[in-house]
Formats: structure tokens, C-alpha cells, sequence
């Protein structure tokens, strides 16, 4: 299982939250998030409440402050969810479709692919049906700007999921041994 600890202030000081679950509300336990203590395990942190708005992977290690996680790539600056990715050791296989609803083309990955349009000729992606194994998605190719987790499940429309504004052009696994 994972564990995550939430402080107030940069460099682990002030008040605390741990966490060895999932966590809708963090800002009813402390009034901002100013480090991290990822002690086991992986987890996606929210920018708002119930795992909504702006997300960001972080795995086992140190964050002494937002400014470094967001010279990492984080692209908000609060956290008020986080949600632990379960250990996965199997295979992996999605489907990605270029149109709502597992329309338009269609391909089956098994590995992380570094841009779809270079691989595939496939422009957009708007849905998706991830089988087997944890994913993450990124609105640029080469596993850059904001990004998505994705488990097992159908995702018949990232419109309606609320990504009408981002279009998801890479994908990577999560192999940690979260």
C-alpha cells in the first residue's frame, strides 16, 4: 500500500496529513499544501476537490515545495485531492479511438507510445477503453504538458469527462512499483 504525507509548509514543516488512500478533500485536514513526503507508492494529486481540474503524478521521494514540483512540470499550484494508484504488476493493453463513443480509427497499445500523430497519423484521440494496466495521458507529444490517469474502464468521451480544451497526444504506463 502507499503512504503520502501532506504539510503545510514548504520543507516538511507545520501541520501534517497522511494519507494511505484516496483523499477527496484534503483542505478539510489542512488549509494549503506546501511539500510532500511520498514514503511508498504512487499517487495522483488534484488541483481541486474530488479528484477534479489539473492532475500530477508523483512517486516515492521528496517534494520540498510546490515551486520545485511545478518546475517539474505540475501546472497548478494547490493540491486539494490526491488518489493512490494500486500496485500492478500484470500485462498492459488499451484501445485508443480517435472520436466520442470508440469511434474513427482505432489502435491497441501495449507500450508507451511517445506521440500518436508520429506513430499512428492519428491527430486526436477522444476516447478510450484501457483493459488492462494504469496509463497516463499527456496533452503533448513526448510525455509533456498536463496529464490524465487512466485505469481499467471504458472512457466512451473525454468531452464529457471535462477535457473538451485538451487534446491527449501521448501515452505512458505506469511501471513504478507503486
Amino acid at each position: 500500500m502507499g503512504k503520502i504525507i501532506f504539510y503545510e509548509d514548504r520543507n516538511f514543516q507545520g501541520r501534517s496529513y497522511e494519507c494511505m488512500s484516496d483523499c477527496t478533500d484534503i483542505s478539510s485536514y489542512l488549509s494549503r499544501v506546501g511539500s510532500i513526503r511520498v514514503d511508498s507508492g504512487c499517487f495522483m494529486v488534484y488541483e481541486r476537490n474530488s479528484f477534479m481540474g489539473n492532475q500530477f503524478f508523483l512517486r516515492r521521494g521528496e517534494y520540498h515545495d510546490m515551486q520545485r514540483m511545478m518546475s517539474m512540470g505540475m501546472m497548478f499550484d494547490s493540491i486539494r485531492s490526491c488518489r493512490m494508484i494500486p500496485p500492478y504488476r500484470g500485462s498492459y493493453r488499451m484501445r485508443i479511438y480517435e472520436r466520442d463513443n470508440f469511434g474513427g480509427q482505432m489502435y491497441e497499445l501495449m507500450d508507451d507510445c511517445d506521440s500518436i500523430m508520429d506513430r499512428y497519423r492519428m491527430s486526436d484521440c477522444q476516447s478510450c477503453h484501457v483493459m488492462d494496466g494504469h496509463w497516463l495521458f499527456y496533452e503533448q507529444p513526448h510525455y509533456r504538458g498536463r496529464m490524465v490517469y487512466f485505469r481499467p474502464g471504458e472512457y466512451r468521451s473525454f468531452r464529457d469527462m471535462g477535457y473538451s480544451n485538451m487534446r491527449f497526444m501521448s501515452m505512458r504506463r505506469i511501471t513504478d512499483m507503486c
